[in-house]
């Protein structure tokens, strides 16, 4: 068995045969079931243990994976990171372990490369304009993804902190994408042809007054039911779509809470990943619609994931 390292996952990972690899796994057969999300005592009741099977019996290979995660939201004050996890990865046809992968810097990867994937369907296809709303650690990723699959020309990026969101674009600007920091979320949402959101909110950031036709949302940071990142006009304005339904419908707070408030109905979830990848016909429709995408991640993305790095590295140790 192999460990594959952080810097190893970087080393041979890109965006678009990532994404490619992720929209294959929804085309096919992966079985997936919901993940196990468990409250942690202590921290203020907000750390949280998630756990993640999947499995894929291929015609020609098999593959078992289970990822750990923890969310510890207070490890951001003592400089710690908020989201740690392990991927393992095993053979399916006899069960032999294969390798540990490192499980943030995969699902920061797989996380982006997911949102890359839905705006192919969904965001127009000159969208130039990004919005990026939240600056920790999974922005960057976010932002690159996007810009593998869109032509953009413009991101700004907003944040609580105004350091931080300006600490981001330098990076991103050192690596030669137009990146600049923001103080002003209503008028760089009202820019944007794409606005992406990864922030751990209660409260919702982007409001649907600000959105203007054609703006594709990705609303990425909430995982539990009681994250708002959006508010209920922007659910009301916009063409619906999330990864997956049984895990939006359980999980998002973004979907929960205004379908528990009937601000929005079960049927107005146009489709989720599966169906995009196996009949892109039903993504955007008019250059003008608002669509809005939800994602709480699913292990499908991360079995892909493991795979394409098995795949490309593990394999020829």
């Amino acid at each position: 068995m192999r460990f594959i390292s952080a810097s190893e996952v970087e080393a041979v990972l890109e965006f678009p045969v990532l994404v490619e690899a992720i929209a294959e796994a929804f085309r096919a057969n992966v079985a997936a079931p919901l993940r196990h999300h468990h409250s942690i005592g202590g921290e203020g009741k907000e750390a949280t243990l998630l756990l993640m099977p999947a499995w894929l019996k291929g015609p020609a290979e098999s593959f078992i994976g289970t990822k750990v995660v923890t969310v510890f939201p207070r490890n951001s004050l003592r400089g710690h990171p908020s989201v740690n996890g392990t991927y393992l990865l095993t053979n399916g046809a006899n069960g032999e372990p294969l390798a540990v992968i490192d499980g943030r810097r995969l699902t920061l990867w797989r996380t982006a490369a997911s949102s890359a994937l839905a705006a192919t369907f969904l965001a127009r296809e000159n969208s130039e304009g990004l919005l990026m709303v939240g600056a920790g650690v999974l922005a960057p990723y976010l932002i690159r993804a996007h810009a593998a699959v869109r032509p953009l020309r413009r991101i700004a990026i907003w944040n609580r902190t105004p350091k931080r969101a300006e600490a981001v674009a330098s990076a991103l600007s050192s690596i030669g994408l137009p990146a600049h920091a923001t103080d002003d979320l209503e008028a760089a949402t009202r820019a944007a042809d794409i606005v992406s959101s990864a922030t751990l909110s209660l409260k919702p950031l982007i409001r649907g007054e600000w959105l203007q036709p054609g703006t594709h949302v990705d609303l990425v940071g909430g995982f539990k039911p009681d994250m708002r990142e959006a508010d209920d006009e922007a659910l009301r304005r916009a063409r619906i779509y999330v990864d997956t339904r049984i895990g939006a419908l359980r999980e998002a707070g973004d979907i929960v809470d205004p379908l528990s408030r009937g601000v929005i109905a079960e049927n107005d979830i146009c489709g989720d990943l599966i169906d995009l990848c196996r009949d892109g016909t039903k993504g955007r429709k008019t250059p003008e619609e608002i669509t809005l995408f939800k994602s709480v991640g699913t292990a499908v993305e991360d079995l892909a994931t493991a795979m394409l790095i098995w795949q490309r590295f593990g394999r020829d140790e």
